[in-house]
């Protein structure tokens, strides 16, 4: 059986090794993000934010992981604060308001669960 992968520069290579944190740039008072994958079940997206840079309060209905690949950031998750550094990961429950700010430049791999969450039981 033969597996085709496919090679779309949006999305992560199949098959291969990657360099994480190389595969999105810091960009001067921004926050730029990169797909890596994308299906029903949900989202893999990697973000490079610029020290003081933030994503505003606002909530989604899917639970989130955040991982953070590189640098130190600021969540806040249902009013409470959370500092988090490379190396350590972040579960923001679905339909609890959060926030996210950059406290020196970071980079954070966000993976979107589309399903019923498991929080709480």
């Amino acid at each position: 059986m033969r597996t085709r992968m496919s090679e779309s520069p949006k999305y992560l290579p199949a098959g291969r090794a990657e360099n994480l944190a190389a595969m999105v740039e810091y960009a001067a008072g921004a926050v730029v993000s990169r797909t890596l994958a994308e299906n029903d079940a949900g989202t893999i997206t990697l973000f490079a934010f610029d020290a003081g840079a933030a994503l505003s309060e606002h909530s989604t209905p899917f639970d989130a992981l955040v991982h953070v690949v590189d640098g130190r950031a600021e969540l806040t998750i249902g009013g409470q604060s959370v500092p988090a550094q490379a190396g350590q990961v972040v579960l923001m429950p679905a339909d609890v308001p959060h926030a996210v700010r950059a406290v020196e430049r970071f980079k954070m791999l966000l993976v979107m669960l589309r399903g019923q969450s498991t929080q709480g039981q």
